[in-house]
């Protein structure tokens, strides 16, 4: 199981002096906030006490990615604190700041009821510790997370902590930034045996883009565990040096994730980091666009909101339209292959994007390769275990 405990700072000095209603209403939005992203995430708030937080990753129900999933909304929770602090520094000249430790180990469940404790053991007391010794506004991870999650994040290590109650010091790392689709990464490294065809088959599609100019799918069917990330992980290396390769992973859990996949292959082609800000962000999606056009302008602005940077405008449609859009002034110079994972959990909505027809007048088609996926277009490249 892995826990989340969260202290805010700030709210002593936002207290003094001011009216006790007011400040009941900032840390009424500040919990509220807190429980969504957690909850979200698919953690379970343990309880509220003070100005803290405190959620668990396994409880009631076990993830394989418990673990990362609360880094991930860890990380998630520093934003929304970073924004509440900006209204809290224009409203009361106070910036609000939190900590937050986490940490993954055995403990010892109890009933799940009424917000009350919940979680006993040694995990839960390490958790603690790294939320004590967390900078104001850092998230500490301590190494069993770590070794869970070291493929997804960029963390630094930080000096051993001495740590109350603990023997010996505790190890623990900075959380940098989200980085990675899967905690741990898979080794890659050995020859790919037996999918000589069905690689084959892969670059055909390729090619029948490039001269059909028009977009294709590839859907890779099989039992988990058959190799179908393997073979696109394969194919998109031996195609890098002839086409641009962009990558999004359907997520199984969370709200607002229909177009969560096209989010991560947006930001992947404009370079955009966490650290910037929404209106850095499209800037660097107007620069895929051709400049000073009107349709450039319009495409950025329903692009920004499919993807959370601002509010969307329009429907379904004007949504579709603009992605196929930008994706097509990506592949103006060379093709372009969109590789989203793990499509048995996407969104109908989602799905019926990814089967859109159409041509590419200019340019390049791009070539949408999926795998995991129940439902079966155009192309399929079944899997099985016999080979």
């Amino acid at each position: 199981m892995t826990l989340v405990f969260s202290d805010m700072a700030g709210s002593t000095a936002l207290g003094e002096g001011r009216d006790p209603e007011s400040i009941r209403g900032v840390l009424t939005t500040y919990f509220d906030e807190m429980r969504r992203v957690l909850e979200d995430h698919g953690g379970t708030i343990e309880k509220f006490i003070g100005d803290a937080v405190v959620a668990v990753f396994g409880i009631p129900q076990v993830h394989e990615d418990d673990a990362l999933r609360a880094v991930r909304a860890a990380a998630e929770m520093q934003k929304a604190v970073a924004q509440l602090g900006e209204q809290s520094m224009t409203d009361w000249g106070v910036a609000l700041e939190f900590r937050t430790g986490v940490n993954t180990g055995e403990v010892v469940s109890g009933e799940l009821s009424r917000e009350q404790g919940f979680a006993t053991g040694d995990a839960v007391n390490v958790a603690a510790r790294l939320e004590q010794h967390a900078p104001p506004g850092e998230v500490l991870i301590g190494e069993n997370t770590y070794e869970l999650v070291r493929d997804a994040v960029e963390a630094e290590p930080v000096e051993p902590l001495i740590c109350k109650g603990k023997a010996e010091p505790v190890r623990a790392w900075k959380l940098r930034r989200l980085g990675g689709e899967t905690g741990v990464a898979r080794r890659l490294d050995s020859p790919l045996v037996g999918r000589e065809e069905e690689l084959a088959r892969l670059h055909a599609e390729l090619d029948l883009a490039g001269s059909s100019r028009s977009s294709r799918i590839a859907t890779v069917l099989g039992e988990a565990g058959v190799g179908k990330s393997r073979l696109t992980n394969e194919f998109a290396a031996s195609a890098v040096d002839r086409a641009r390769i962009l990558r999004g992973r359907c997520l199984s859990y969370g709200k607002g994730m229909t177009f969560w996949p096209v989010a991560e292959a947006v930001k992947q082609a404009a370079a955009i980091v966490e650290t910037d800000t929404s209106e850095q962000a499209r800037s660097k999606i107007d620069m895929l666009l051709p400049p000073d056009s009107e349709e450039s302008r319009l495409i950025a602005e329903h692009v920004a909101g499919v993807i959370g940077l601002g509010q969307s405008s329009g429907g379904i449609q004007q949504s579709f339209w603009a992605l196929r859009r930008l994706f097509e002034a990506l592949a103006q110079s060379r093709p372009l292959i969109l590789v989203f994972d793990d499509v048995h959990w996407a969104e109908p909505t989602f799905v019926d994007f990814l089967e859109l027809p159409g041509s590419v007048q200019q340019g390049l088609p791009p070539v949408r390769l999926v795998h995991g996926s129940s439902r079966i277009s155009r192309y399929s490249c079944a899997l099985d275990d016999s080979t």
